[in-house]
């Protein structure tokens, strides 16, 4: 094989595609049974937080009102569209175990059930979602409550009733505590105040600006200087709740006691349930046999290329190149990004094969 794509979500398909037309021919290898990657997975109420005409990958828009927001569903429904017109090859149910240097200056992918496969180049889209990062606490494993990442999270029916606290100031963490909050007494504890950014600006959309003014295409470095936190995108909703006490916010806690959370002031108080709303890293762990990660598990690349093994590339990563890196409306630039060093490489390779 000349180059194989692990992972079929977003990511993937859009590396297969820029793959596909730097002529290559590029095989999708998909842990799961359809290539919609972590999407089916999220919880039930999620939508997109830019709208249809502003998520879209190259080739096939969104159906419907370009100003509404995609749900969940939606977006499973467009990248299984996305793939069928997709003309590249897509194994699914295939799971990478682990990928090593074949000696030749190609890979060896070996997969679950003892299978491997050889090729030239290797680009890994398999995201973020299976790898949940959650804090470690103080009393953490003595906690009676139930835990659990926001992975894991679908909707409020298990927990009405219940004292829930949410941990996370982004996106997700705001707008799961917004949805518990009507059948749950909801707090959200956060290491700093929540910071809303406005949905709306003008009358237009933020992803109208962040396109128009290029925002989207500034680069990580450009990013480290005006960052201010994380940013959650509010109609208003989600701050008037916070303002009118639907929930409140607190200080991050300092750990766990038996049923109870340990507040920061000391304070401790019986809790039902948390959720830890906290972000994700790179699932990469089948790279470490080929030694392409940092201690922390993170890829050592630039921009998408790997700078320890030529014919390794990475599309999805978060800020790979940009602000909007690992979104439906951005992944497709780095995938562009890579596919025509990957295509140099694997011709290459494959003529080192005698092939």
């Amino acid at each position: 094989m000349d180059t194989i794509v692990i992972g079929g979500g977003q990511s993937g398909l859009a590396a297969a595609r820029s793959l596909r037309d730097a002529g290559l021919t590029p095989v999708i290898l998909e842990a799961g049974e359809h290539p919609t990657g972590s999407w089916a997975h999220y919880y039930d109420s999620l939508t997109l937080f830019s709208p249809a005409r502003y998520s879209a990958m190259p080739g096939q828009p969104f159906d419907g009102d370009g100003d509404h927001y995609p749900h969940r569903d939606e977006v499973v429904d467009y990248l299984r569209r996305y793939a069928d017109r997709l003309d590249v090859e897509i194994r699914t149910a295939t799971r990478v175990s682990a990928v090593e240097a074949d000696g030749s200056g190609g890979f060896l992918v070996h997969l679950e059930g003892g299978d491997t496969l050889r090729t030239a180049g290797v680009v890994a889209a398999s995201g973020s979602f299976g790898n949940p990062y959650a804090p470690e606490l103080p009393g953490q494993e003595g906690f009676t409550g139930q835990l659990l990442h926001v992975a894991d999270y679908r909707n409020p029916k298990h927990y009405a009733g219940q004292r829930v606290v949410v941990v996370g100031a982004g996106n997700s963490a705001v707008q799961v505590a917004y949805e518990l909050a009507d059948s749950a007494a909801v707090t959200l504890a956060t290491r700093q105040p929540v910071q809303f950014m406005p949905q709306l600006v003008d009358g237009k959309d933020i992803h109208y600006w962040h396109t128009t003014t290029g925002f989207d295409s500034l680069p990580p470095q450009w990013l480290a200087r005006i960052a201010t936190g994380t940013l959650v995108l509010d109609t208003g909703d989600y701050a008037a709740a916070l303002q009118e006490g639907r929930m409140d916010r607190r200080p991050m806690f300092t750990g766990f006691d038996g049923e109870d959370i340990i507040w920061s002031d000391g304070t401790p108080e019986r809790v039902d349930t948390v959720i830890f709303a906290t972000g994700y890293r790179p699932h990469l762990d089948y790279l470490q046999p080929l030694g392409a990660l940092d201690a922390s598990g993170l890829p050592l690349q630039v921009g998408g290329l790997s700078t320890t093994h030529l014919g390794l590339s990475y599309v999805g990563l978060e800020f790979q190149r940009s602000f909007a890196s690992n979104t439906l409306r951005g992944v497709h630039l780095d995938a562009a990004h890579v596919a025509t060093p990957m295509a140099a490489y694997a011709g290459g390779a494959l003529a080192a094969y005698g092939l």
